[in-house]
């Protein structure tokens, strides 16, 4: 069996749409193939709403959800005759989240997956996370499935972007748990160097380590529960940011690095790790990944540049796949739902 699928994934960054066309071929296993791949910057307007949508009315929201639809099957047009790309079966697209609140039984991605299929006339497959939801599970995450049927020659896969998470297999059953805040920190105090990210670390690797800040940040409670747990924005408000008082950002970057690459280590050491898959934007901070090495015999694989950059994306076009053949793509041992399932809504 060989298929041919577009996934589409739009994350808290915002900064842009990844577009990724892949092959997945299954005989004994699944094998894939990354055929192109690109990002597509937010037009600054478009940026701004997505941003603020939390804040619309319910008028507003049906109308960026529409709008946003058709956005990105425009987009997926574009893309598609850029690269005279033929036999798609189909489009899986994440959509962009504006709530998610899974104890009460909800999440909303919008891009509305019908206008998708209006501009390109190609079926789609949308709203991955809501029967997750319903069936008790946090919606989240969903990658592991691709990591257990794509990636499972590595022991774990890590993803380093505004969180580190990481899915591993524990007594035949894939978990997943976010481990430590990255880049969503990283990136806001290289903002004080007026730089979007620290290229390859080396603003932290001038800076000194505060010895009394790096207890601090390894002491929140956070980093002694036990899977599943998971972070957000909200908590790094509360937690993190207000710690850093007066030390010159040069010195918070070298500790919140090394910070870092203590905890994602002793996850490695604690779950016996010969081999990680590493990708995600932070797996270009060189600084990061050499102190990860320093700290751990587990050796830390990183691959070509289109998997670092497009592993989500593609991972969402293989759920695709896998829900057009009524297969399981949702791992409840990952999300907390009642039972593995097939989610993803056709347009």
């Amino acid at each position: 069996m060989t298929f041919q699928a577009i996934g589409l994934m739009s994350g808290t960054s915002l900064d842009g749409l990844d577009i990724c066309f892949a092959k997945f071929e299954k005989q004994n296993s699944w094998d894939f193939e990354i055929i192109t791949a690109e990002t597509i910057p937010y037009p600054k307007v478009l940026e701004d709403q997505l941003r603020n949508s939390i804040y619309l009315s319910p008028e507003e929201l049906l109308e960026l959800n529409s709008e946003y639809g058709f956005y990105l099957g425009k987009a997926v047009k574009s893309f598609i005759e850029k690269h005279h790309l033929k036999q798609i079966d189909l489009i899986a697209s994440h959509g962009h989240t504006v709530f998610h609140q899974p104890q009460k039984k909800f999440t909303l991605q919008i891009g509305d997956g019908r206008a998708i299929k209006l501009e390109t006339g190609l079926p789609v497959l949308y709203d991955f996370r809501s029967q997750d939801v319903l069936l008790n599970g946090n919606g989240a995450p969903l990658v592991p499935i691709g990591d257990e049927l794509l990636f499972s020659q590595y022991d774990a896969c890590l993803n380093l972007g505004g969180f580190s998470n990481i899915s591993l297999k524990i007594n035949n059953k894939r978990i997943a748990f976010d481990i430590a805040p990255v880049n969503i920190v990283l990136n806001r105090l290289a903002q004080e160097f007026n730089r979007g990210f620290d290229e390859n670390g080396d603003l932290a690797r001038a800076g000194n380590i505060n010895e009394p800040l790096l207890f601090q940040l390894n002491s929140l409670e956070f980093y002694q529960k036990s899977h599943p747990k998971s972070l957000g924005i909200e908590w790094c408000n509360e937690n993190i940011f207000p710690l850093f008082g007066n030390i010159e950002a040069t010195h918070i970057l070298a500790t919140f690095t090394e910070h870092v690459a203590q905890q994602i280590s002793n996850v490695f050491n604690e779950y016996n790790l010969n081999n990680v898959l590493c990708t995600g934007g932070g797996t270009f901070n060189q600084y990061l990944i050499e102190k990860i090495r320093n700290k751990t015999s587990t050796e830390v694989i990183i691959p070509a540049k289109d998997l670092i950059e497009y592993k989500e994306a593609l991972i969402f076009a293989f759920m695709g796949i896998l829900r057009l053949n009524n297969e399981i793509n949702v791992l409840s041992s990952a999300t907390g739902s009642s039972k593995d399932h097939s989610s993803g809504i056709f347009a």
